[in-house]
């Protein structure tokens, strides 16, 4: 039996390896163009194995790993809403909102045939699947297209605004799905008028006021609580700067507004992700952003390790077909909703390069799969959960090895 300040220093010595192998995953993957993500992935996986032959993720590691794991999730979905120039999508929304209204309504409904009828799956893992996978990971792509520097291109700018738009209509669905959950398990009737006002109205409502809150809380709030805590330490000392960014305090408020989500019936990752949305048009947002990194760093990869954990390989005994056809619907569901009505405003071979860089799909797609784990195998079953992980994990591998050389051939 280990005593209790053992256990504590073997947590530490463990999330202290974790944090170098991570380093090194990272490094050593950038070489190669592979998705960091792919790697924390298969850490996760590959600690799993190994616990199963040398038992050493005890219930208390693996809360310890939970807890980082989602710190990892609110700091992944801040960054993707701080990311995300609301005032800005909203002015791009009448030139990219044709292609959106494609990616979202085909790769959704594709997705949700598929799931539904073709696969037989019941409601609630048809709708969480189809919503994970109406993500895009715009990072991804690019990362290919800023090293090709063509990012600045009229394509580029179009492939960000449709990326960065259905993140956003992605994680409302999520939300919506979470208070729409309990229809569909018939603790309400099924009268379009009663759900309306029993979950829909509610749900807006509840939106609306989560939003004001976040926005008086960094606009009006934000100022004199940094002025405040600068007046705490004046010293030029470049550690106690960061107080002076003010990082830590922002970062602070960012939990405070992610467990209120969490605990009002949002998600937490939800809540960090309007803290982002809002505070996303302060002027002062880049040089958080670039602040909040070591932050973003230290923390996103455990949320993918954890991932990792939670897969069970032994679960897709049998079901590559299951697999198989939920890759193909993921690329093609992208390829033809975007790259389709991209002909109409674009030519063939752009129409190409928007449809196979909106393939990838990580962050919101991840996150979408672990929230649904977390409400049981009603929900997300092990099998779909590994296997939608799976997936996703392709799609960032695959996407980028097809999208670098036909840049190179359309821009070259």
């Amino acid at each position: 039996m280990i005593d209790g300040e053992t256990l504590l220093l073997f947590i530490v010595l463990l999330v202290g390896i974790t944090i170098i192998v991570s380093i090194l995953i990272k490094a050593g993957l950038e070489k190669i163009g592979i998705p960091a993500l792919v790697g924390y992935l298969l850490l996760g996986i590959g600690m799993g194995l190994l616990n199963s032959q040398a038992y050493f993720l005890t219930p208390q590691v693996k809360e310890i790993y939970a807890f980082l794991g989602e710190l990892g999730i609110i700091s992944l979905l801040f960054r993707v809403g701080l990311e995300s120039n609301l005032a800005g999508l909203l002015r791009q929304l009448p030139r990219a909102s044709f292609l959106l209204l494609g990616d979202v309504l085909f790769s959704g409904v594709l997705t949700f045939v598929s799931t539904f009828y073709w696969l037989n799956l019941d409601l609630i893992p048809s709708m969480f699947i189809t919503i994970a996978l109406i993500a895009t990971s715009v990072g991804i792509s690019v990362s290919v297209w800023q090293s090709e520097k063509v990012l600045d291109s009229p394509n580029g700018e179009l492939l960000l605004d449709i990326a960065e738009m259905d993140d956003i209509v992605a994680i409302a669905l999520m939300s919506l799905l979470f208070a729409m959950i309990p229809v569909f398990q018939g603790d309400v009737a099924a009268d379009f008028s009663l759900i309306f006002v029993h979950t829909i109205v509610p749900f807006l409502l509840k939106v609306a006021i989560f939003g004001i809150f976040c926005l008086i809380l960094f606009r009006y709030l934000e100022q004199p609580m940094t002025r405040f805590f600068e007046r705490l330490e004046p010293s030029p000392d470049p550690i106690l700067m960061v107080v002076k960014d003010p990082i830590l305090m922002i970062v602070a408020m960012v939990f405070i507004i992610a467990a209120i989500a969490g605990l009002i019936g949002f998600s937490a990752a939800v809540g960090a992700f309007f803290a982002g949305l809002v505070f996303g048009g302060d002027p002062d947002a880049v040089k958080f952003d670039a602040s909040f990194a070591t932050l973003y760093k230290f923390f996103v990869p455990f949320f993918f390790i954890q991932l990792g954990l939670q897969m069970q390989l032994e679960s897709l005994s049998g079901s590559w077909i299951f697999c198989l056809v939920l890759l193909i619907v993921a690329f093609l569901g992208k390829v033809t909703g975007t790259g389709g009505l991209a002909l109409f405003k674009v030519g063939q071979s752009s129409a190409l390069l928007l449809g196979i860089s909106m393939v990838p799909r990580a962050e919101i797609t991840m996150v979408i799969m672990e929230r649904g784990r977390q409400l049981g195998d009603w929900a997300v079953s092990p099998q779909i959960f590994t296997s939608v992980i799976l997936v996703s994990a392709i799609t960032c591998i695959v996407s980028p090895l097809l999208l670098r050389p036909l840049l190179q051939k359309t821009y070259g």
